[in-house]
């Protein structure tokens, strides 16, 4: 085999390569599932957490009773919205807003210092939360209640719609009671449940046991404990140069 026939080889199959990722992550994007209301939760090992609402305006009204117009051509007031997250319990970072389906979409980034305290924000009262140290573990609890109930009329939904509670955990997990029986890469774990059943209150149950030295923390610790074998290693070969010319 020539050079230049090897190299052709190895370019075309460089870009087959290139090309599956970029179609992966293409399938990816279209076929990752889109929910009407979701509450993402980054927690961290002292209780606090980042929390990210994204919903549907029709589903914060009908399950959150936000008083908000759910026709999509009416003016979105986003002050209303930062008002209506802003408490003494959750701190509003910032408010977006999207178009899809033929329906208006908000997005929050909100701080909580305490996340036990966030029932006490009427966005999050439908919630008890819970999270406390239970010998050598972490235990987070989230029990999901009645929604508002109020009636938006015909706003597009077809009944297939779902919602999910998504938690973003600091340390390796022991045990959770997710359905799906799978944790995502970075820690990731998901509860769905169909919109439908949601507006009836039917409820969620969230549960999640972990460990209390987080992932970040044995990561430093482990790359210092490389850096510091390194340059024991390093030291070492320049000792035994020298000790070879002496």
């Amino acid at each position: 085999m020539t050079a230049s026939v090897y190299y052709s080889i190895v370019r075309l199959a460089f870009g087959l390569l290139l090309l599956s990722v970029l179609w992966s992550l293409a399938c990816g994007s279209v076929l990752s599932r889109k929910y009407e209301y979701e509450e993402e939760i980054f927690l961290a090992l002292d209780g606090s957490a980042s929390v990210y609402v994204n919903a549907a305006v029709p589903a914060l009204v009908a399950l959150r009773g936000a008083k908000l117009p759910v026709d999509p051509g009416a003016r979105l007031d986003r002050q209303v919205i930062r008002e209506y997250y802003e408490t003494p319990v959750s701190h509003v970072r910032s408010v977006t807003s999207s178009r899809r389906d033929g329906r208006r979409y908000v997005h929050l980034r909100i701080d909580a210092p305490d996340i036990t305290r966030l029932s006490e924000a009427a966005p999050f009262a439908w919630s008890t939360y819970r999270f406390q140290q239970r010998d050598a573990e972490f235990e987070y609890t989230q029990d999901v209640l009645a929604a508002a109930g109020q009636d938006v009329g015909n706003v597009g939904w077809g009944g297939a719609e779902r919602i999910a509670f998504r938690l973003h955990l600091p340390s390796k997990v022991g045990f959770h009671n997710a359905p799906s029986r799978t944790i995502e890469r970075g820690n990731i774990i998901v509860w769905e449940q169909a919109l439908t059943d949601r507006l009836k209150g039917v409820p969620v149950s969230i549960q999640v046991r972990m460990e209390t030295e987080s992932i970040l923390f044995r990561t430093l610790l482990l790359f210092a404990a490389m850096m510091a074998a390194v340059a024991l290693t390093f030291a070492a070969a320049i000792w035994f140069v020298r000790s070879r010319k002496a």
